[in-house]
Formats: structure tokens, sequence, C-alpha cells
């Protein structure tokens, strides 16, 4: 199994809950058209330190190969462009469990 696990801070210009939404729509619209995405989860964060990120993407493969083909599918591609116009910082890790 691979979990592949991406942190995000909204642009602080930005209308945080606005974008956050937004996001949360793109993305569990890729568990209906990605096939190699066997899980995904995105939740907003709630925790006040400031450590903390907005927001944390969990989403599951069960192989290398289904993350890789993930990661280029068109559908992917344009949530990640967005992702990138709207995020002031991203952290990603992927493990194999």
């Amino acid at each position: 199994m691979i979990t592949h696990i991406v942190f995000l801070n909204v642009k602080p210009e930005l209308n945080k809950e606005e974008i956050l939404d937004v996001l949360n729509k793109k993305l569990l619209y890729l568990n209906q058209c990605i096939d190699e995405l066997e899980h995904l989860e995105f939740g907003f964060n709630f925790n006040a330190s400031p450590a903390a990120y907005d927001a944390a993407l969990f989403s599951t493969f069960t192989s290398k190969e289904n993350l890789e083909a993930y990661q280029v599918h068109p559908e992917h591609i344009k949530v990640k462009d967005y992702i990138s116009e709207v995020t002031s910082a991203r952290a990603v890790v992927d493990y194999e469990s």
C-alpha cells in the first residue's frame, strides 16, 4: 500500500474558507475519475498551532505505479495547477506500508 500525504497553506491574501471549499470539491472529484486512486480524503485544520498547515490531503494507492499514473493524470494536473496558484506552502510525504 502506498500512502500519499500533502499539507497545504493557502496564500494569506486569499479567502481561506472559500479556497479550501473549492479545493475540497476538486479533490473529491478525483475519486470518481482516476481509477488508480484507491482512496482520497481532504480535511481542514482546526489546530491553532503556528506549526500547523491549513489542510491535508490523504490518499492511497495499491502500487507506486498507480501513484505515478495519478500524478500525470490530466484531471490531477488541473487540480495540481490550481493548488500551485492558491497556496503559499506545501509539504509532501509518500511512503509504502
